[in-house]
């Protein structure tokens, strides 16, 4: 099982973003299959993010959950569709006991470098439950739907005559998700950073840093 190193540092190596080198070849084929059918290719970007404290986000209001924030941002990217947490809409297919993350505390984990000593053997929730961080990884995936600028161009209708006609050609990107990754990875940090910073947040980094130790601190107790 790769780390998450290995796998940030192979994706980085990939065009496609894609840690995996058959999935990646696969894809290719198929993308290269579209282009010379003139059409476009959708597709889906995962973002994980690791070291989250947890307790970041809100249970209390509506707009200062963590996922609500993460699903804004994330759908605000041109042409993202869809977005899930976890294992999002698989959640709708499976009963409670196929859903929810047990706890589980052990206190050695404490010498290792975690936040606290509670985790979860599964993260079907994707680090985030009750609208906060709960120490876990978070993962997050957008759906891309294909771009509209066509090589083998769409039938429209021209709003003022009122006649058919056929939307022109112009240059077409057959498959835009890799760059989505990328935009995707950036609005996921800057909200990660915010929710951060509202509850740490101070007038210097130095202030900031002293809350979150205390914060560390007082979570190794629980």
């Amino acid at each position: 099982e790769l780390t998450y190193e290995e796998i940030w540092r192979l994706a980085a190596q990939s065009p496609l973003f894609c840690c995996d080198s058959v999935a990646e070849r696969e894809m290719m084929q198929v993308i290269d299959g579209a282009k010379s059918g003139g059409d476009t290719l959708g597709g889906v970007v995962e973002v994980q993010v690791v070291g989250v404290p947890p307790g970041l986000g809100s249970h209390v209001q509506w707009d200062r959950k963590l996922d609500a924030r993460l699903a804004f941002a994330l759908m605000s990217i041109q042409a993202i569709k869809g977005v899930e947490v976890g294992i999002g809409f698989e959640s709708a297919r499976r009963p409670g006991s196929r859903v929810h993350d047990e706890i589980f505390r052990d206190a050695g984990r404490l010498e290792s470098g975690s936040a606290c000593a509670y985790y979860r053997n599964d993260n079907n929730a994707g680090g985030i439950e009750g609208g906060m961080s709960n120490g876990e990884p978070i993962i997050l995936r957008a759906a891309m739907k294909p771009i509209p600028t066509l090589y083998a161009p769409l039938r429209s209708v021209d709003m003022v005559t009122h006649e058919p006609f056929e939307a022109a050609v112009e240059r077409s990107d057959t498959c835009a998700v890799p760059a989505a990754l990328v935009v995707a990875e950036a609005v996921v940090a800057i909200e990660i950073a915010n929710a951060f910073l509202d509850k740490f947040g101070g007038d210097s980094v130095l202030e900031i840093r002293r809350n979150y130790d205390g914060y560390r601190e007082q979570i190794r107790n629980a």
